[in-house]
């Protein structure tokens, strides 16, 4: 903070004074915080037959936690993953199935692919002009700087019809790539001062495949390492109506806005580190948790650390296990369970074995330490956000890329959001607020304190 922004501190102090709730009014109004129940379960704001996750079911009448589930238009996501993991890149396939509710035959997925792969072009000097100018550390920010100046070459910005809509999401789930990558390499380039690649997307490769090729300066990468990154992107494509960037995009979308503006809200929501940006707090807590166990296979090391973790005595103090739990989830995520398998083969070709045990001892210690420490009301179990952190560094991705590529997954089931929220769109999404105001009589300037 500079010197002359001195006076942010009593106006902060004023915010403070100002804004600060009784926390006990929210009981006495029956106001759900978060939009969450005191069990944790969602309030309903609406209907989608894009997605659904099952993580209760009931038995005898009473709400039971179950394994965890995660369904796409219908289908089992771990079926879906299982019926082309050894066949064919996924990414497309799956984009295909949210945007049109069906899975595509063959002739279908080649022309989809066809026209995903003639979008990957940015306007003329865009990635000079806009990309490279200004870059940030920040590449969620960089990312929505991108998606709003495309806006500027988009005569039809405005046009909200079907068709219109339809043409600027597949273009952006083209586009995240590279407008990612590039963004990355920019910020490498000019604030760590190395060297600087920008490779041209290939049209004969997949999404996964082309995102590893522009990264990496030699344009290497291995069959294990593009299927591996293709079933991630998959598997974080899409989660439901109700997570807070989805929600954000079903609610902007209702007031009428472009398409741009749309996706720029759902990015700004996505990086914050309570939802797309959890896998870098894994990442950085195993890395804490390595440093300070010298012993990776004591049991009772490892177990006495997370305790510490727990009881804000090391790590970042915060108390928090990351990877550990879900808002929905309660037994399992079936997107961490379907992962595991895929970790631990990426693991062993990469000689990570070492890390690989530590994370899987962890995934089974955590829960315990956890229901030691508080009463849990729901199941605890690793989610997604825990190994994926650890499958990026495993293939050589920045960790400032981490969030971005959850981006890159999500844009897809975003803009299926949008679409079916604008076919179904009967009004603007505007949720109630209980004023807690006291009335006050006006004081003239001469009698105030």
């Amino acid at each position: 903070m500079k010197k002359n922004d001195a006076y942010l501190n009593d106006y902060a102090d004023l915010c403070r004074k100002a804004d600060q709730l009784d926390p006990s009014l929210f009981e006495k109004y029956e106001v759900q915080r978060g939009l969450r129940d005191k069990n944790g379960n969602g309030v309903v704001t609406g209907l989608t037959n894009i997605s659904r996750i099952d993580a209760f079911q009931m038995v005898d009448g009473v709400k039971t936690p179950c394994e965890g589930r995660l369904w796409y238009r219908g289908y089992d996501c771990i079926e879906l993953v299982k019926g082309f993991r050894r066949k064919r890149f996924g990414f497309e396939e799956v984009a295909y199935l949210l945007l049109f509710g069906d899975l595509p035959n063959e002739e279908q997925l080649n022309r989809f692919r066809n026209i995903l792969n003639e979008k990957r072009t940015l306007p003329t000097n865009f990635t000079r002009d806009v990309i490279m100018k200004a870059p940030s550390s920040d590449i969620m920010n960089s990312l929505t700087r991108s998606v709003l100046t495309l806006a500027s070459y988009d005569k039809a910005c405005n046009d909200t019809s079907i068709k219109n809509v339809l043409r600027q999401c597949l273009s952006l789930i083209s586009l995240f790539p590279i407008l990612t990558v590039y963004g990355y390499h920019a910020y490498n380039h000019y604030q760590n001062d190395e060297s600087m690649y920008i490779h041209r997307p290939s049209k004969k490769l997949s999404t996964a495949e082309n995102l590893l090729m522009m990264l990496r300066p030699d344009k290497a990468y291995t069959e294990l390492e593009a299927r591996v990154l293709d079933i991630a992107l998959v598997l974080h494509m899409e989660h439901g109506g109700g997570n807070n960037s989805t929600f954000t995009t079903r609610v902007v979308t209702s007031s009428g806005s472009d398409t741009y503006s749309v996706i720029a809200a759902a990015l700004s929501s996505l990086k914050g580190p309570k939802h797309g940006g959890a896998n870098i707090k894994v990442v950085e807590m195993m890395r804490d948790i390595e440093k300070n166990v010298s012993d990776w296979t004591d049991e009772e090391a490892v177990r006495a650390y997370l305790k510490k973790i727990l009881n804000r005595e090391a790590f970042d103090g915060k108390g928090l296990i990351y990877g550990m739990g879900h808002a929905v989830y309660s037994l399992s995520d079936p997107r961490a369970q379907v992962f595991k398998g895929f970790v631990e083969q990426l693991a062993t070709a990469k000689g990570r074995e070492k890390d690989f045990a530590l994370y899987s001892m962890i995934e089974r210690l955590a829960p315990q330490v956890i229901s030691e420490k508080a009463r849990i009301y729901k199941g605890v179990s690793a989610n997604v956000d825990f190994y994926s952190g650890f499958v990026y560094s495993m293939l050589e991705i920045p960790l400032e890329m981490y969030t971005p590529i959850f981006a890159i997954a999500r844009i897809a089931g975003w803009s299926a959001h949008r679409l079916e929220e604008l076919i179904n769109m009967d009004k603007i999404i505007r949720p109630a607020y209980k004023s807690v105001m006291q009335e006050r009589q006006y004081i003239d300037m001469e009698n105030r304190d």
